[in-house]
């Protein structure tokens, strides 16, 4: 899967379970707060009076800054936090409308990233014709003071321990796993794992958006990103203005029925998947029913956790990472024919293909080196909420719930759901409705077959939202604007553009 692909379809997936720009040199300015009309929150205003040094970083068209928000906003005395900001200036024709901030997701994404590798060249002509395209890194993500938990030998061992404990031993050796990578990010991190909540990063996308010159943020958020963007919307429903949220996440949720609705979602994926691959000549899985596909994966991952097989790598293709490989290909359809090929491999001894798309979901390095992706993952989802697990027995009484979800992923999903049950750092955000009261317009995306942020989480934020606007993607895959719908992205343009929403219930196929 080219990584252009892998920016734009995954995006929170990674919940439960690179493109990199060089030094930036030289200088430039923007707008202090005041030129946006809006006042800085109460000891803020050094922050939103800060100039923004552009500079060229050497990606050709790009230009970077480095923009300074406080560590911990109720104490902003306290010291400051560093965020690597990027944009691309508006191409023409057209008047200038603003400043268009992405995200993609994770959390953990490089929003940064995503904007070299895919926003700011693929994002419809007509968009980057009139915004300034942009994207911050979120803090403890990427080139923003990244989460750092485990050398790339750590992570390796630690993709690789059986997530389906057939006894105690397994179920120890699991929760140690949880324990040491928790142990980690406290002591090479420790410092920042308390202030990289979603709410603190929403704050710092509003001190952005009143340097770039803007009175109202426009977003357009994937995945994680609509949680990120909702947020915003809910902290300054004044200064929302075109939101864009594309397969959103429902905030009113306790983190076990997410985690849930999430083994459920990638149930359905692996089901569609099945139905397609049963047609084709090439199917591994067979060529009768998805019952006997689903009877076949289920065989596979067995054996693989009995004896793990060779992958062409220091690294054998286990129960884990195939699993991993798997669930890495049901976030894009175009995927399919690249699983096919992998399970096939895997048949033959050959672990080749599989680990191939588990490296490419935990963004792993051909050197052996990961990107920070799952560590600030695991640092924003344990800060969000409260963990869905507080111990292995909470875990076994769940099991058959998410067996039920999932009879394929069902046990895998439930124990990876303990991960923040050894966390360093208290919980500080809770589930909660979110209203935005006064915000304008919000478009809320939804896709009905998405693995990894279910259609109904679109249902429910839309109907949160006292401004939503639900617009529906009958089809499969994760998120919905720009995968090849025209009806989507003509509606998403026209809001971005004119500022029109779609008629609440619009349903593209």
């Amino acid at each position: 899967m080219d990584t252009s692909r892998l920016l734009r379809t995954f995006a929170i997936g990674i919940g439960t379970a690179g493109l990199f720009i060089s030094g930036c040199s030289g200088s430039g300015s923007s707008p202090s707060a005041s030129a946006t009309g809006t006042a800085a929150p109460e000891g803020l205003s050094s922050y939103y009076a800060q100039k923004l040094g552009w500079r060229d970083c050497g990606v050709e068209g790009f230009e970077c800054a480095t923009m300074k928000a406080p560590r911990d906003y109720d104490k902003p005395d306290d010291g400051d936090i560093d965020l690597a900001v990027s944009r691309k200036k508006a191409s023409g024709p057209g008047k200038r409308i603003g400043s268009l901030l992405v995200n993609p997701g994770g959390p953990g994404g490089s929003a940064i990233g995503y904007l070299q590798g895919y926003a700011a060249l693929g994002y419809p002509a007509q968009v980057r014709a009139r915004y300034d395209m942009v994207a911050i890194d979120p803090r403890g993500v990427a080139r923003s003071e990244p989460v750092e938990c485990l050398t790339g030998p750590e992570m390796d061992a630690y993709t690789q321990v059986d997530q389906t404990p057939d006894d105690e031993a397994e179920v120890k050796k699991l929760s140690a796993s949880f324990e040491k990578f928790a142990a980690g990010c406290e002591k090479r991190s420790g410092e920042i794992l308390p202030y990289v909540s979603t709410v603190d990063t929403a704050r710092d996308m509003d001190v952005l958006r009143a340097l770039l010159g803007d009175e109202k943020l426009s977003y357009v958020g994937a995945s994680y990103g609509t949680f990120l963007g909702a947020t915003y919307a809910d902290l300054f429903p004044e200064r929302a203005g075109r939101l864009v949220l594309d397969g959103a996440m429902d905030p009113s949720l306790r983190a076990i029925d997410m985690n849930r609705d999430q083994t459920a979602g990638f149930e359905g994926a692996f089901q569609s998947y099945a139905a397609d691959c049963v047609e084709q000549p090439d199917c591994p899985l067979g060529t009768t029913s998805t019952a006997d596909a689903a009877t076949a994966l289920k065989q596979l991952f067995k054996d693989l956790d009995a004896k793990p097989i060779p992958s062409g790598d220091d690294r054998k293709l286990g129960e884990s990472l195939a699993t991993t490989g798997v669930i890495a290909a049901m976030y894009d359809e175009a995927a399919w024919p690249q699983l096919r090929e992998a399970l096939a491999g895997a048949q033959r001894s050959d672990g080749s293909g599989l680990l191939s798309l588990a490296d490419s979901y935990y963004e792993r390095e051909p050197n052996g080196k990961y990107a920070n992706l799952m560590f600030a993952n695991a640092a924003v989802n344990c800060l969000d909420l409260p963990p869905a697990f507080n111990g292995p027995d909470a875990v076994e009484k769940a099991v058959p719930d998410f067996e039920k979800a999932s009879p394929v992923f069902g046990r895998g999903f439930a124990w990876a759901s303990l991960n923040c049950a050894y966390w360093p750092t208290d919980a500080t955000g809770t589930p909660h409705r979110t209203e935005a009261k006064g915000a304008d317009p919000i478009v809320v995306v939804g896709t009905t077959r998405d693995p990894a942020t279910p259609y109904k989480w679109s249902e429910a934020l839309a109907e949160q939202l006292s401004s939503g606007t639900l617009l529906t993607y009958e089809g499969d895959g994760h998120t919905a604007y720009g995968r090849g719908s025209d009806c989507i992205d003509t509606a998403i343009n026209t809001y971005l553009l004119e500022g029109t929403p779609p008629s609440d219930g619009k349903k593209c196929t």
